[in-house]
């Protein structure tokens, strides 16, 4: 995403205008706009036009017109990036009244308009302002390229900060190794072998197709992992396909590519499901160790670790990490607050500002680490599964009503024992 113009003031209201230039853009996009925030950007109407008195009836045409509207809720389609914001005009405007409805389909390489007001809504604090600086970050990008596969099937998915997409599918039937007599074996490996070598070359072609995309862009194309796996051998016989295939037609590029960047690993089925699976593996998480979707992933399993260990150092839920916060617990020295994406988009201000201060009371009161984790990758999803937010504490944090009742249970205990010596 580029930035073309930002103006915002010290009370957090202003407007910033963006160039969308990749698909993931949208989801950065889906992240900023809220409603309440006034969103402007070029659109096509169907306008319509009486005709004259003595003929009757309507003709209409299709314009573009640039509308103003005031944002009431948004639809993002993760698999095809697609935004949709829905609102009311709220600028004049020749071809549309104000106070109709309107929906604006945000597009790439087409400009939009964002103003936040801090007086009617959320303005621009810290976590917009973050969310901002994250979707205009040049070095922002893919971090990996991932192949899962089967014989005559295969999913190239596509590993970003803040996504996992499935770019490309490839289906080719593949028929098995039928057993027989010597003749028929022979000619139903044939059949196979055939069948394989033009799915290895249909899967090969869409790969390079979509590395070439990232060498032509800002993305770094050379050196970014390709993961291919698979049960079985599928994964390392296609491997050998493209390295062969490199060296016939002497691409020296590509033969220095599969040398270093593949990786092949194991998985327990071909389908995209595996995927997690996949990316957990040591092979993966080695040359994925300095990317942000490692760094998240290892921050959930330490938390995990420490939630299993049961030594009070590990929380979550709003009102326990309100409570760990609020006792400093969350602070310099390895404290860490993990909060899903999503609670910023909640429908009511007074709750998203909830989440804003706790985020702002770790960061700049305490000194803490803060992780905001994206829903579309697995550790955002995890997080989810705990309510949307957890902490990793520099200290253990007794919970109020444990302690309570530890504070009741000598009294308790006395007065057993005196019902037991009666």
């Amino acid at each position: 995403m580029r930035l073309i113009k930002r103006s915002i003031d010290r009370n957090n209201s202003g407007s910033v205008t963006l160039h969308p230039e990749e698909p993931e853009d949208m989801w950065h996009a889906y992240n900023l706009i809220r409603p309440s925030d006034t969103l402007r950007a070029t659109t096509l109407r169907r306008i319509s036009k009486d005709l004259s008195s003595s003929t009757g009836g309507t003709t209409s045409t299709r314009v573009h017109i640039t509308l103003s509207i005031t944002v009431l809720s948004l639809s993002f389609d993760a698999p095809t990036s697609q935004l949709h914001v829905s609102g009311r005009v709220c600028a004049e405007n020749p071809h549309v009244k104000l106070g109709q409805f309107h929906t604006l389909d945000l597009e790439l390489h087409r400009n939009f308009t964002l103003d936040k007001d801090a007086e009617s809504g959320e303005g621009w604090d810290s976590v917009a302002r973050a969310q901002l600086e994250e979707a205009v970050d040049e070095r922002r990008g893919a971090e990996a390229v991932a192949v899962v596969m089967a014989e005559g099937i295969a999913s190239v998915c596509l590993l970003t900060q803040t996504q996992t997409l499935v770019r490309q599918r490839v289906e080719t039937v593949v028929p098995g190794k039928r057993a027989g007599g010597a003749s028929a074996g022979k000619l139903a490996k044939t059949v196979h072998d055939k069948a394989l070598t033009k799915f290895f070359k249909q899967l090969m072609e869409g790969l390079l197709r979509m590395l070439q995309g990232f060498d032509e862009q800002k993305d770094r194309g050379s050196g970014l992992p390709v993961v291919l796996a698979s049960p079985g051998w599928v994964a390392s016989q296609f491997k050998k396909y493209v390295e062969e295939e490199a060296v016939r037609v002497g691409d020296k590029a590509l033969m220095r590519r599969v040398r270093e960047d593949f990786v092949v690993v194991h998985c327990s089925s071909g389908s995209v499901s595996a995927l997690n699976e996949v990316l957990k593996s040591p092979e993966v998480m080695g040359r994925l160790k300095d990317t942000k979707y490692a760094k998240e992933t290892g921050l959930m399993d330490q938390f995990y670790t420490m939630l299993r260990k049961d030594d009070g150092r590990a929380q979550y839920g709003m009102k326990e990490c309100e409570d760990a916060v609020a006792k400093g617990a969350v602070g310099r020295g390895g404290g860490v607050l993990l909060i899903s994406n999503g609670l910023f988009r909640a429908q009511k201000v007074a709750e998203r500002r909830r989440w804003v201060r706790l985020v702002d009371e770790v960061r700049e009161t305490w000194g803490g680490e803060v992780r905001v984790l994206s829903g579309e990758h697995e550790s955002g999803r995890r997080l989810e599964g705990l309510g949307g937010v957890a902490a990793i504490l520099t200290f253990p944090v007794e919970d109020e009503e444990e302690s309570e009742e530890e504070g009741d249970s000598p009294t308790d205990t006395a007065g057993d024992s005196r019902i037991e010596n009666t």
